[in-house]
């Protein structure tokens, strides 16, 4: 269970403690250690199973709970302390704190703000471990026709052939998307209905509000009607991407080529961005101009890998080493050119996992999920190089010889 937060809980009141248990099983990287009605008993729970994080509710009996807080905080270090209570008292709040609380929530308890708490006490825990909260992974086209849903839709697939991952993949091409299409499903419920309910959702409703395809991959579609692409907002938005956090290890997002505000909202919560693109005059040009918008923004230009989609596709190409002069950076990986076998994939909804799981563009973009999620970050295509020395170039400075 290497990167899963380990919790216990403590609340004496059996509905709260229900609500607070069925949040906590629905999240991926969570594991439920035990549960404690009694403030008395829960210092030994701890010293039994030695959580991560101790979750407790003060309502019950204020003065006693945060007695026990002082207690497990002075003997069981490597336990951070996360408090919950339907009161906002000021004392309270500095009292839980003095005890030894790392955090203090406030009940009903939205589940955005659970998730938010255990995030941050995983990141700065006393134990020093840091739970692994979902990789969100955008995939975005220097154009259209780049192939990006297709690779978005495959990487999903290849993703989840491994069973210690939940792979789920959002069309975020609101207006024409068609990752539904590619795995010739026909979801019940879409984006839209995510983003309008989430306030209403816990993580299990969440679940079942998505498709799962055999490959094991959970789809989140694109919206049916045209005109509701409007009502999707970028709190709700980002607010479904907190909930799908929390419930998968690894969120594919196929962003549209206009990135809009929800692309761009997509891009800054992303771990990593898969920039497609094919070695022409169009493309490269307008991965510089990505580029350059992507580095006004903090943070956002290192997470871009640069992907060369349909490589070998025609001896016209610009070459590769022209490419990586012209844009500043290194090509992170190659997929080669199966036109063949990718259309007839795409025409009868079935991934190439399943459809071709020899073939060389399939084996290459498994390796390119290993390359971007495995546990070594020094694993590279065969194409990749030293980037070379970033200078400013004019947007045509590829038109010279190859």
């Amino acid at each position: 269970m290497s990167g899963t937060t380990r919790i216990a809980v403590c609340d004496p009141n059996e509905g709260s403690r229900e609500v607070l248990k069925k949040y906590l099983l629905g999240m991926d990287n969570v594991w439920l250690e035990a549960d404690c009605s009694r403030y008395e008993f829960f210092t030994d729970i701890v010293t039994q199973t030695t959580p991560d994080v101790g979750i407790i509710n003060l309502d019950a009996d204020p003065e006693t709970a945060l007695k026990m807080v002082e207690s497990v905080n002075g003997s069981h270090s490597g336990c951070a302390l996360v408090v919950i209570s339907s009161s906002s008292d000021g004392q309270l709040i500095l009292r839980a704190v003095r005890a030894g609380a790392r955090e203090f929530l406030n009940w009903p308890l939205q589940i955005e703000d659970l998730i938010g708490a255990l995030d941050r006490v995983s990141a700065t825990g006393n134990s020093g471990k840091k739970a692994k909260s979902g990789s969100v992974i955008a995939v975005a086209g220097a154009s259209g026709g780049v192939g990006s849903t297709s690779v978005g839709v495959n990487l999903a697939c290849a993703l989840a052939q491994d069973p210690d991952k939940s792979v789920v993949l959002v069309d975020l091409d609101v207006s024409l998307g068609d990752a539904d299409v590619f795995l010739d499903t026909i979801p019940e419920y879409t984006l839209l209905d995510v983003a309008q309910n989430i306030s209403r959702l816990d993580l299990s409703l969440l679940r079942k509000s998505l498709t799962k395809h055999e490959t094991g991959v959970y789809l989140l579609p694109r919206p049916v009607q045209l005109e509701d692409v409007e009502t999707i907002t970028q709190d709700n938005f980002n607010r479904v991407l907190s909930l799908l956090k929390a419930s998968f290890s690894h969120l594919i997002i196929d962003l549209s080529k206009s990135y809009n505000k929800l692309d761009m909202t997509a891009i800054k919560a992303a771990s990593h961005v898969v920039l497609l693109t094919q070695l022409d005059l169009p493309c490269l040009r307008n991965v510089v101009r990505l580029m350059m918008s992507f580095e006004n923004q903090d943070g956002v230009a290192d997470k871009v890998k640069i992907v060369v989609n349909r490589s070998g596709l025609d001896k016209s190409q610009i070459g590769l080493k022209k490419a990586e002069e012209t844009i500043g950076r290194q090509i992170f990986w190659q997929i080669p050119n199966n036109y063949g076998v990718v259309s007839e994939s795409r025409n009868n909804g079935v991934p190439l996992i399943n459809m071709a799981p020899k073939s060389n563009i399939t084996q290459t973009i498994a390796e390119l999920a290993l390359a971007i999620c495995g546990d070594s970050a020094s694993v590279e295509g065969d194409s990749a190089k030293a980037a070379p020395e970033k200078s400013k170039k004019s947007l045509f400075s590829f038109l010279g010889k190859n």
